[in-house]
Parts: structure tokens; sequence; C-alpha cells
């Protein structure tokens, strides 16, 4: 299975710049600049509240921004875009529990008007590559929950994109089976060489996953840290988590978003 990414002499795959939006009159985030190269694993954390996924949607072409604009290879988006693929956190409502994984993962790709001998060689493929080869003709309510997951991983990676956007892909999911599906998503994202953004609660996550992680804070949010991690593409969930520099990548993030939470909570009188 191979990837189509797109890689313009170099230039971002994506870029994000000055981007805001609100719901009525509260604003949610405001200002927001950064890229995304081709390839890149890029975490997004920050509190509860602070937009996270309402981010997502916008990057994915699914809501609209108040102000600022989105680039995707290069064009603006405005709809979703056709080499952009997103895995939401609850596969219990992704996936069609009427419909077999086969024509869960093919189901996108009927409406791209692929041959019925392609869509299924591609879910075929797909399903391998998630670890899941032979459940073809399995239905989710047949399937635990992370092979579900990896079934919607699976559609994700059928429609041949150059970008996945997960959002908070193993909140649903026992510790061990979220520790799996971690190890996965890196071994697909190496494999394939495409370009993963995924946002997340867990911080130890997204350090151990990013190649970036973009920290989110304050109310409206705002773009608060870029923080490179130098772990290395090979990561081990044991050796890795144990390396001094894991552990001080986490305090820094952890700092970044606690202490505007910590100064609000002081001013209101809140014991910590």
């Amino acid at each position: 299975m191979t990837a189509e990414v797109t890689d313009r002499a170099g230039a971002p795959i994506m870029s994000v710049e000055g981007l805001s939006f609100s719901y009525g009159e509260k604003q949610i985030f405001r200002d927001l600049t950064f890229t995304i190269e081709p390839g890149e694993f890029v975490c997004i954390v920050g509190p509860s509240g602070a937009g996270k996924s309402t981010l997502l949607q916008c990057l994915a072409g699914l809501n609209s921004p108040r102000a600022g604009v989105v680039s995707f290879e290069q064009a603006a988006v405005t709809a979703p875009p056709a080499n952009l693929t997103v895995v939401f956190q609850d596969y219990s409502r992704s996936l069609m529990p009427w419909l077999s994984a086969r024509d869960n993962i093919t189901l996108p790709l009927r409406s791209a008007k692929v041959r019925v001998a392609e869509r299924n060689r591609r879910a075929s493929d797909a399903l391998n590559e998630v670890g899941l080869p032979g459940v073809e003709n399995s239905y989710p309510w047949e399937l635990s929950g992370g092979m579900q997951q990896r079934v919607a991983i699976a559609r994700a990676l059928a429609y041949r994109p150059s970008m996945v956007i997960m959002d908070e892909p193993f909140a649903s999911v026992d510790a061990q089976t979220r520790a799996d599906l971690e190890d996965l998503t890196l071994q697909v994202k190496n494999h394939l060489g495409i370009a993963v953004i995924l946002v997340t609660h867990d911080i130890d996550e997204a350090v151990y996953l990013a190649d970036r992680v973009l920290v989110l804070s304050g109310s409206p949010a705002t773009l608060t840290d870029i923080v490179p991690v130098g772990l290395g593409a090979e990561r081990d969930q044991i050796l890795t988590k144990e390396r001094p520099e894991f552990a001080e990548l986490r305090a820094r993030i952890y700092r970044q978003i606690k202490r505007p939470n910590m100064t609000a909570e002081l001013s209101m009188g809140v014991d910590e």
C-alpha cells in the first residue's frame, strides 16, 4: 500500500495563518499560525474547552473559521479536501453497524467512484496495514473496541490520503489497547509517509507520538508553545518513556497548559 504524498518543492503540506473562531460573542481561539510538513506527526494539546476539536474541524474543512486561512497542498481549504481524511474519537458512531468491515471501509470510495474490485483491494490492504487481515466480512458489533477503531483507521487509509487528522482517537479504549493503537499509528505513519495531526488530552501520548507538539492555552486559546520532540523515529512504550528527555518535554508542556489555569483559579479564590 503506497501513500500518494504531495511534496511540492519542500512546501508545507498545510499552512495555518491567523486562524480565529467564535461561537457568537464567545471567542474560542485566536490568531493561530503554524505549518505542517509532509510526513510529519503533530499533536495538539491544551486544557478542556480550548477548542481543540473545533480547530480540527476548521483544518479539515468541516467548519469555517471567523478569520484566517487554512491551506492544504497549497490550496485554501473551503470544504473537506480530497487528500485529507478524519478519524473521530467515537468509533461506535463512525462505523455503520449494519455494514461489514469491508463495506464500512469502502463507503467513502463509492462516492469517489472507485471501481468495485479496486475498492475491495484497498479495503483488504488497509486491514492488513492495521493488523486485521481476514475480518472483511465481520460486523462492528462482532469486533472489540480496539478492533473497531482499527477499522476506522483502515477506512481513512484506504482513501489514500496525504494527511490524516485524528480527534482523540484512543480515548474510548482501555489503557493497553490505547498503547497498542499508539504504536500502530506510528507504524502506519512511518510506513506510508503520511502526515498526521492528532488532538489529545494526554501529554504523555503527545510526547510519545509527535515530531512536534502544539500547545494551546488561555481563553480564548492561543498557541503558547511549539515543542520539537527529538526522540527519534523509533519509539517504545517503556524505553522511550524512561528517557530523561521524555520527562523534560512532558514537564515543559504541562507547565504551559497548567500555569494560565492556575492563575485564573487563584484570581477567583479557588484553592489548589
